[in-house]
């Protein structure tokens, strides 16, 4: 690993430590859980705040319907789950009884992408952002690593409507500003660079900077950019990025198909047609193992990232 030093952390663990803070931040503020606190850290906001806490069993579809049932009645539901479940089994209720009717509702789904590892493909949701994007008046969030909870989710308390926030399971290198605010839309620039642009997303913005990294010493100078908000996508900054480099690589844990790579690729050909390559899960599902063994079978490590350059700089320039 290029940056050595870096503290690793995993989100699941900031979210547990952010609980009780929201909790006291916003009196309105209910949680749910499905039977997964003790995973999702949920069981911090349970034991400072219990009367605010709703243990609704492993239910997802009822928990979701509860969850709608609470806005209605003026609180701020906020369902801590696994992505598999939350929107996976339960992307009807989610669709129907808390987007339609545009209810304030927080979804906050941990063990997204492959990162999920040993717990193998049942609970390792490549879709979800495909499944969240496609849905009217529903906002995307992905916080690039544990510092980012905590403002990401201080964000989604203060907007009004339903948000699904990403979270993942492995430790990753906390590589964000703790102190950093965050705005809704928004894409926070990691890196300056010139001659091609990395959009990644949650764990993969780390993988995107190592590659930034062993670029530089080829003489690559690679732009990073963190999309926290894939939908709505920052648009100015990905098409001003673009403009300036010319080649863009996504770089994201998920399949290849209605991810950020492809709402890159949707703002791209409409405002700034440009060659652009994706590093993502090659329309497959994975296996159980570590996190880093899984990254690297399916081609989603920095090397990767790199080989992607590659590519793109040859199509850019030929």
């Amino acid at each position: 690993m290029i940056f050595e030093g870096v503290e690793s952390k995993d989100q699941r663990r900031a979210l547990g430590e952010a609980f009780p803070i929201l909790g006291n931040e916003y009196p309105d503020l209910l949680v749910l859980s499905p039977d997964t606190s003790r995973s999702t850290g949920a069981a911090k906001f349970r034991d400072a705040l219990p009367e605010r806490f709703l243990c609704t069993g492993v239910s997802e579809m009822n928990t979701l319907a509860m969850a709608a049932g609470l806005a209605l009645e003026g609180w701020k539901p906020l369902v801590a789950g696994f992505s598999m479940f939350v929107c996976g089994k339960a992307w009807e209720p989610l669709r129907n009884s808390i987007a339609y009717p545009r209810l304030n509702v927080k979804i906050v789904a941990s063990h997204a992408g492959i990162n999920v590892g040993p717990d193998g493909v049942t609970h390792q949701m490549v879709e979800d952002i495909a499944l969240m994007r496609a849905i009217p008046g529903m906002t995307v969030l992905a916080p690039t690593d544990a510092n980012q909870v905590l403002p990401v989710l201080r964000a989604a308390l203060d907007y009004e409507g339903p948000v699904y926030i990403r979270l993942e399971r492995h430790p990753m290198p906390m590589i964000s500003d703790a102190n950093q605010k965050y705005e809704i839309g928004k894409a926070l620039l990691m890196r300056r660079g010139k001659d091609v642009t990395l959009i990644g997303e949650g764990g993969m913005v780390f993988a995107a900077l190592e590659a930034a990294a062993v670029l530089a010493e080829r003489g690559v100078e690679a732009e990073v950019l963190s999309a926290v908000s894939i939908k709505p996508l920052d648009n100015e900054a990905v098409i001003e990025s673009a403009r300036r480099t010319g080649a863009v690589v996504a770089v994201e844990d998920h399949n290849r198909h209605g991810g950020l790579g492809s709402a890159v690729a949707e703002v791209l050909c409409l405002h700034h047609p440009c060659p652009v390559e994706q590093v993502a899960l090659q329309d497959t599902y994975a296996e159980s193992g570590s996190a880093d063994q899984l990254r690297k079978k399916y081609h989603l490590s920095e090397a990767d990232v790199v080989e992607a350059v590659q590519r793109v700089l040859l199509r850019r320039d030929s």
